[in-house]
């Protein structure tokens, strides 16, 4: 039976509350950080290039927060940027530190950007990290080209069709393909499709997340 244009509009206006109290959720953690360290707000936002006024509205839930943006509050705060990913099931105590059961990832979604991430790696502060990224159909990673920091850093996918950009040179990935990337080379990725989601598990080392 197909979906009504109500049954549509009221998983859309769920899909939004959803967002909204994850960007309520973010702000929070930022502001809580950020006062923690005794940083002001305006020196936040000078450090991360941005107005006091945006910062303002992210700390309140207002407005999005791509990506880069995130990464950048979190080299200023000094934490990873993994630290502000959220699970609502707590892991059993005997568990922590070594097992991620699939109920009680953590999980960070990127309100309008297409992007949203679940922590795979049981441990916060070890020297890899394993991810599992969902692009939306038409989600680009970056607008612009990701600067790696060192090391090596892998993925495969899952499902779904993957753009990957390494420097210049692009590939088209289909699921089940894997891919590495080394050397400090920049790159961006793409999910193509107009339809279906892409999902990449990624293993990666701690300085380049």
């Amino acid at each position: 039976m197909s979906k009504t244009f109500t049954d549509r509009l009221n998983e859309t206006e769920a899909a939004n509350a959803e967002a909204n109290q994850g960007n309520l959720r973010l702000g929070q953690q930022i502001r809580d950080l950020r006062k923690s360290k005794g940083m002001t707000i305006s020196y936040l936002a000078h450090q991360i290039n941005k107005s006091v006024g945006y910062l303002s509205q992210v700390e309140r839930g207002v407005s999005s927060l791509p990506i880069p943006v995130l990464q950048a509050i979190s080299d200023t705060l000094e934490v990873q940027i993994t630290w502000f990913f959220h699970t609502d099931t707590p892991q059993k105590e005997d568990e922590v530190d070594y097992i991620v059961r699939r109920n009680t990832r953590r999980h960070l979604e990127f309100s309008g950007t297409g992007v949203s991430e679940e922590l795979l790696s049981p441990r916060l502060s070890g020297e890899i990290m394993m991810l599992q990224t969902t692009l939306e159909p038409g989600t680009v990673s970056d607008p612009e080209p990701r600067q790696r920091k060192g090391g090596e850093d892998a993925g495969v996918v899952l499902s779904g069709t993957l753009e990957l950009t390494i420097d210049s040179k692009q590939f088209t990935l289909e699921e089940g393909d894997s891919f590495s990337i080394y050397d400090d080379k920049q790159h961006f990725y793409k999910n193509p499709s107009k339809t279906e989601k892409t999902v990449i598990i990624w293993v990666l080392t701690s300085q380049n997340y």
